[in-house]
């Protein structure tokens, strides 16, 4: 195996340097402006416990309450350290998932089908995919999990391919470092043994090969489950398969009512790689299939069952279902796609398709760093990061007023009441906060025809009060005890309207 890195990779000054470019394109892509979209309610979560996390040690399960895994907070609480703005800290930790992934694809194009430039195609649509990029700059588990899969399926590999126990052992703290990022790493395990379709048989041996083969699955599967099993430390392990079923149907569905949602969903998902991928890529992918079971018939096979079948499993089984459920089958889909340019025949047509895929993601990533509201965005993923209370416009300028105020007030206790129990409000502000324990943020619930009665309170007690909510939260018809201090809308939607988070001050 070292042998053939030396060979193929590091004494080739050429892919060197064509494998750094497109790291640094897709590095350059996912770090521009990389604060510029308002904070989503799943990030506010996430870095929310993380900072709990990281204060309290007793603490380090918390995620374990809403049904979570905890690895992802786990590994941002370093990055808190390192970084101010707790914001771009989780967002950055995202962008290196992607960096891995990114290496994961480079290394294992090279393993599977031994072309360097079908490797350097792979890196190039990657690095340039709007659905990496997208969601590999945003705080969310989706990033680690998708890279945590693909060394899994990498590492387990190249295990069997040269009888290696250390890379059956390093296999299995990938799974299980998949099994305590995200649910759906259960995919993973399931597919594992797909591997066996990579190895080359020999009929002599085979007996041999068989044994060592599922000697080293079965290791793999032991030091995941070791892993896993860790969370039983927390005290709320139980919500993590009580909480799977708000999102999964059970196992009967499939009986009771098979195509509902199943034709839906694939409807969503080709849409997504649509918006996301560019129907450029997608003819690509097509292609790349077809020639793939003319050139490279068991690798294609492999990837075809890593990329559809756990889509059809989710078709068919998601209750809730957005685009970043599907992230982690990307890096197939670009492995398949990059052997669209193996035929001569073609050779015009896929460089026109891949030039129309480059137009496209320029113009997607552009606007992800400088112009959000112009990208070309699936209707609920422009909905939830753009448009409605998950977005969380103006959170940031609402905690630098508080904290300026706190500053010049010298330390005078502050209460802020927002909408929510939890997510964008009040963890949004939380984050931003976490450093001033005189500024007190609290969530009051939703849909407020009055302005809550303990906010009025604490102000006639003397406590600076304020009050922010969002647009589409507020009835309130007397704002005798508010005083509008700013306002800051969310994106237009299609009907021209748009929300806005209101911010008040509680006399």
């Amino acid at each position: 195996m070292r042998s053939f890195l030396q060979r193929e990779v590091v004494k080739d000054k050429n892919f060197l340097f064509l494998s750094f470019i497109l790291f640094l394109i897709g590095f350059v892509f996912r770090i521009v402006n990389f604060t510029s979209w308002p904070i989503f309610a799943d990030e506010a979560i996430y870095i929310r416990w993380a900072q709990v996390m990281r204060a309290e040690e007793t603490l380090r399960f918390l995620p374990l309450s809403d049904g979570k895994q905890p690895l992802f907070m786990w590994l941002m609480i370093p990055f808190l350290k390192l970084f101010t703005d707790p914001l771009f800290a989780g967002r950055f930790l995202s962008l290196l998932c992607g960096l891995l992934t990114m290496f994961g694809i480079l290394i294992f194009s090279l393993f599977l089908f031994k072309n360097k430039r079908i490797t350097i195609f792979s890196l190039f649509f990657y690095a340039f995919s709007p659905f990496a990029v997208f969601f590999e700059r945003i705080a969310l588990v989706d990033s680690m999990l998708s890279m945590f899969g693909l060394w899994a399926f990498l590492l387990s590999f190249l295990s069997l391919k040269y009888k290696r126990t250390d890379l059956a052992i390093f296999a299995g703290f990938s799974l299980g470092a998949a099994l305590i990022t995200k649910s759906p790493a259960l995919f993973f395990v399931l597919f594992l043994p797909s591997v066996l379709l990579l190895q080359d048989w020999q009929k002599k041996e085979a007996k041999k090969q068989i044994l060592t083969s599922f000697f080293l699955l079965f290791l793999t599967y032991i030091i995941a489950y070791s892993i896993y099993n860790i969370l039983r430390l927390g005290p709320n392990f139980h919500l993590l398969s009580s909480r799977n079923y708000d999102y999964v149907f059970s196992l009967s569905h499939i009986l009771e009512d098979p195509f509902n949602p199943f034709f839906g969903h694939l409807k969503d998902i080709f849409l997504w790689f649509f918006y996301f991928n560019s129907l450029f890529l997608i003819i690509l992918f097509v292609i790349g299939v077809w020639q793939g079971f003319i050139y490279y018939k068991k690798q294609t096979l492999f990837l075809l069952i890593l990329f559809l079948l756990p889509l059809f499993i989710q078709a068919e089984y998601a209750k809730v279902f957005t685009a970043r459920y599907v992230l982690f089958v990307l890096p197939y889909f670009v492995l398949i796609s990059s052997l669209s340019f193996l035929s001569s025949k073609l050779k015009v047509f896929s460089w026109l398709f891949l030039l129309g895929f480059v137009a496209f993601s320029i113009f997607q990533n552009v606007n992800f760093a400088f112009s959000k509201e112009s990208a070309f965005l699936p209707k609920s993923e422009r909905s939830g990061y753009l448009e409605e209370w998950t977005a969380g416009y103006g959170i940031k300028e609402v905690a630098n007023y508080l904290v300026i105020l706190s500053k010049e007030k010298n330390g005078q206790e502050i209460l802020v009441g927002t909408e929510g129990y939890f997510g964008t409000l009040p963890d949004g502000l939380q984050i931003y906060l976490n450093s001033y324990p005189n500024i007190k943020v609290a969530g009051m619930g939703l849909d407020f025809k009055e302005v809550p009665s303990g906010l009025i309170e604490s102000s006639k007690n003397g406590v600076l009060t304020f009050f922010v909510v969002n647009s589409s939260r507020s009835k309130i018809s007397d704002f005798s005890h508010l005083e509008k201090l700013a306002e800051y809308p969310k994106a237009k939607k299609k009907d021209g309207s748009f929300e806005k988070l209101l911010f008040y001050k509680v006399d």
